[in-house]
């Protein structure tokens, strides 16, 4: 089988390129002809690697990176030149035999590839790792509100809300994104398969999407090692992974940890770092650490908190979690919920709400109680591990369900 893959980064930025990064290794272990189409560079010497995988990094900045702002705004907007270059890529390829798989696409890429692509004849997949296919912020939240949109994208009240996070010029420039995206783009219009991490963003995502859409489940894999559980009922932290930003919550456990008088560890950074010291001076914050020191900060908590105001998609932090035998707390509201069994694997608590955040972490302080959690957590992951090869091979399903049509 012939797997083109398109992510706006050849190298870890994130989840999506996380996910894309690993199927390229994984599919070139199972024998598959595997080219790995990006942008924005250098390319990860994990890719450089991978025996069999073709790299094509076009060395284009992304939106954030890219100096010229006037450039940024229109190559955001449509990457004429990755359209070329794809279309120059794809050229000659059997399209019988040939998926294109698209991760990560608003940051570089654009829509002009997956119309590129679309309009070539090739069977395109995507996997909806965000809600951008429906959102102008991609996120279905209102900043300055810190809750969840509950208004139509791109219907009245969507259009007026003041809901960036930066300004409303920056709004009215994702809309007009937006438009060129379903005008130009024709995404998600054009396209009949879509890969969903979870069963919340189906949810959320199915009715926007063609009546022809067919929704492939496949949830996002794990790459952890085989352990005992580690005895959390020893441990002291209660830790968050991941940005200091609004929609991620770390406010809410600064102030509970506060309040119960625990010790949090905060494993990341972002805008909100200091707001965060403020409310919980005690806290520890390490800053952003590979991947292999995140896992070492989960094996020393009492229990992962994702107090996430936002309806995430697939975080694969409670997973990972869970592989070592640590019990999460989760907002009820956001897709974590689907990884944590209430009162059996983890918690969920009230979204936004800090005292009930702060009841859970007081729960969680009986050793026994926690104990229990973590070695439940640790034995569901492991009955059924997520596992790259697991994942491989469900691509493989859905790349065969999408060839045969």
């Amino acid at each position: 089988m012939n797997v083109v893959l398109l992510n706006d980064y050849a190298f870890v930025d994130g989840g999506p390129s996380q996910v894309a990064v690993s199927s390229a290794r994984a599919l070139c272990s199972r024998g598959h002809r595997v080219t790995f189409f990006a942008p924005v560079g250098p390319a990860a010497p994990e890719l450089e690697t991978i025996p069999g995988l073709r790299v094509v990094c076009l060395g284009q900045h992304d939106l954030l990176g890219d100096h010229n702002r006037l450039r940024a705004l229109c190559r955001g907007l449509w990457n004429f030149g990755a359209a070329a270059a794809l279309r120059k890529l794809l050229a000659g390829q059997d399209r019988s035999g040939t998926i294109v798989h698209v991760h990560g696409w608003t940051k570089a890429l654009t829509s002009s590839s997956i119309r590129e692509a679309v309009s070539a004849g090739y069977h395109v997949v995507l996997t909806l790792h965000d809600f951008y296919t429906v959102c102008p912020n991609g996120i279905l939240f209102n900043y300055p509100r810190r809750q969840m949109c509950q208004f139509h994208p791109l219907g009245m009240k969507c259009l007026s809300a003041r809901c960036d996070a930066r300004h409303h010029a920056h709004k009215c420039w994702r809309v007009l994104r937006q438009v060129v995206q379903h005008r130009l783009g024709q995404v998600p219009e054009a396209l009949r398969d879509f890969i969903t991490i979870s069963d919340l963003s189906c949810q959320i995502l199915a009715p926007h999407l063609p009546r022809r859409a067919r929704l492939h489940r496949v949830g996002n894999p794990v790459e952890a090692v085989p352990c005992e559980p580690v005895a959390v009922e020893r441990n002291r932290l209660f830790t968050f992974v991941g940005r200091f930003a609004p929609e991620k919550g770390p406010d809410l456990l600064a102030v509970a940890a506060a309040r119960s008088g625990v010790q949090a560890m905060f494993v990341g950074d972002g805008a909100m770092r200091d707001r965060v010291v403020s409310l919980c001076p005690s806290a520890t914050i390490t800053g952003w650490l590979p991947h292999e020191q995140v896992r070492s900060c989960l094996a020393l908590g009492r229990a992962l908190v994702l107090p996430s105001r936002c309806y995430e998609l697939q975080p694969l932090v409670v997973l990972e979690a869970a592989a070592l035998g640590v019990p999460a707390i989760v907002s009820s509201t956001c897709a974590a919920r689907e990884a944590v069994e209430h009162e059996v694997t983890g918690l969920w608590f009230r979204n936004g709400d800090t005292a009930d955040l702060e009841h859970c972490i007081r729960r969680l302080l009986d050793v026994r109680f926690a104990q229990r959690l973590g070695r439940a957590a640790h034995e569901r992951f492991w009955k059924i591990p997520p596992t790259l090869d697991g994942y491989a091979r469900r691509l493989e399903e859905v790349y065969q369900t999408i060839l045969g049509t």
